[in-house]
């Protein structure tokens, strides 16, 4: 069943330039514009911040990953982990220590919590070696690449999952990644994005997933059911034969994603799960939705979704394709806000924005991507050449000091005026969890930079914008605390925008540079 290598990679390689129509931008009724922070069932259960507020280490090889794990004061401490180069089985070694519990053949995030890893610079490539979740909560994947990770042949990681998460796992974003393989399971290859064994509050979010026989899949048997609320949007699955995704049990949203060259089946939902099926682009494929391979059959709410060039085969046995003209046969009731692109504009809105190496773009809901500074993939500034740490401030001077200050609603007992007094012993809170803060100058200032540094006992940033408060554009936007770039603005004032934290962020310094 499973194709060639070679089959594979000449039909990548005969693909030709994408085109798509525009389409018009449809929203739900709760629908939020874009912000670029964690979307989907991982802002559910208390939301994911990863390792928002503590440390933030450099790491060029997997020993150095496992080393600032095991590093930490305890298996909870918060950290984010910058990952530049090519991370291998030449250099990965298990490290001990009593706040982790690494091994040699893999990323090893097992019985821990509160970690952030994040490709900066010229990017990150896990290669050969997968990365593993097990028995951990509140964890972010952004802007990497892992590819080739095998169960068989030489050499092997992680069961040959690309990204595995099992045993009472919550809280997990995994966002702007590149997942690939160079075959099926006859070539040695398993699943590019597995869950299984009480897996919950999953988003994976503009990624690209492609060139493998599995895409994925949630439970690993008809009876592992404790697994769901899984969000998949804005994804590129590209030449994949089977489970994009495969769910058994528990709930599942997909929207948004391109679904390109699905070889066998798509979505298979079966085993009593439930799929809200949602604004999706089919193309160039066979049976993208339906139970396929059991009699125990899935369920699924569909609406705006467009195929393109989809053959659908006859029902018959455990084979139960949802087409030629899919229909809803459940309800499901998604408990977040979120914003669809018109399918139409799905291939263009996911080009632009999925993968490592987008620089962290996201739809803004009408079709158009947010374009921060291509070259920054978020909040932990990758073009530095070393990392400022928590107390170090970049180089150059601080704009803010001797600035204006003003905002919206502030906490009893604080002020504005504390973002910008150089004093890391005061600073400002929202009235609430959310809210914003600005720096104001009396003639146009050109920044570039900004350095967001948190008091003691701070609640973490699940997300926030930076606006250019005299235009409204949006200059970047991320999660928890640290040091950004932008593209050189002209100002008068700038917004810290906080739309989703943990707890009530205090913002001890609200600092601002040239360059």
């Amino acid at each position: 069943m499973r194709r060639a290598v070679a089959v594979r990679l000449s039909a990548l390689l005969a693909a030709g330039a994408l085109t798509a129509a525009t389409g018009v931008a449809l929203s739900t009724t709760t629908a939020s514009a874009a912000t670029g922070g964690v979307t989907g069932y991982a802002t559910q259960n208390g939301g994911t911040t990863g390792g928002a507020g503590g440390q933030t280490v450099r790491a060029t090889t997997g020993t150095a990953i496992h080393q600032a794990l095991c590093g930490r004061a305890s298996s909870s401490t918060p950290i984010t982990i910058q990952v530049e180069g090519t991370i291998n089985h030449g250099n990965t070694t298990k490290v001990s220590g009593s706040s982790c519990n690494t091994a040699a053949d893999k990323i090893e995030l097992k019985q821990i919590s509160n970690v952030t890893i994040v490709g900066v610079g010229s990017g990150a490539v896990f290669d050969q070696l997968g990365i593993h979740i097990r028995e951990a909560s509140n964890i972010v994947i952004q802007n990497v690449t892992v590819r080739n990770v095998k169960k068989s042949g030489s050499p092997t990681s992680n069961g040959g999952d690309a990204i595995g998460m099992e045993s009472d796992v919550r809280n997990v974003w995994v966002d702007h990644v590149t997942l690939e393989a160079s075959g099926g399971e006859s070539e040695g290859y398993d699943g590019l994005f597995d869950m299984k064994d009480n897996t919950q509050y999953v988003t994976l979010s503009y990624s690209v997933l492609r060139n493998s026989g599995r895409g994925g899949l949630i439970g690993s048997s008809e009876s592992d059911r404790s697994n769901g609320y899984v969000t998949f949007h804005h994804n590129l699955y590209e030449n994949i034969d089977s489970r994009a995704p495969l769910l058994r049990g528990g709930i599942a949203h997909m929207y948004n994603n391109h679904y390109k060259r699905l070889n066998e089946s798509g979505i298979n939902s079966r085993a009593g799960a439930r799929a809200k099926v949602d604004n999706n682009y089919f193309e160039d494929s066979k049976d993208v939705l339906g139970t396929f391979y059991t009699d125990e059959a899935g369920y699924w709410q569909v609406g705006g979704n467009v195929f393109d060039n989809v053959t659908w085969s006859s029902r018959s046995g455990d084979h139960n394709p949802a087409g030629p003209n899919p229909t809803s046969n459940t309800s499901v009731s998604i408990p977040y806000g979120f914003t669809l692109d018109g399918a139409n504009c799905v291939p263009s809105v996911v080009a632009q924005t999925a993968g490592a190496g987008k620089g962290l773009k996201v739809s803004d809901g009408s079709c158009t991507p947010q374009s921060p500074d291509p070259t920054d993939p978020g909040p932990t500034d990758p073009g530095e050449p070393t990392d400022p740490g928590p107390t170090d401030p970049p180089a150059g001077t601080n704009l803010s000091l001797g600035a204006g200050a003003d905002g919206s609603s502030k906490a009893s007992g604080t002020s504005y005026g504390n973002v910008v007094d150089g004093n890391t012993g005061t600073y400002w809170s929202p009235s609430g969890s959310t809210g914003s803060v600005s720096v104001k100058w009396g003639s146009a200032t050109t920044v570039s930079k900004v350095s967001i540094r948190l008091a003691s006992g701070s609640g973490t940033i699940g997300a926030y914008r930076l606006l250019n408060h005299d235009t409204g554009a949006v200059l970047a936007s991320g999660s928890g605390a640290g040091t950004v770039s932008f593209s050189p603005a002209s100002l008068k004032k700038i917004t810290l925008e906080i739309t989703n934290a943990s707890g009530t962020p205090r913002i001890a310094e609200f600092e601002t540079y040239a360059s």
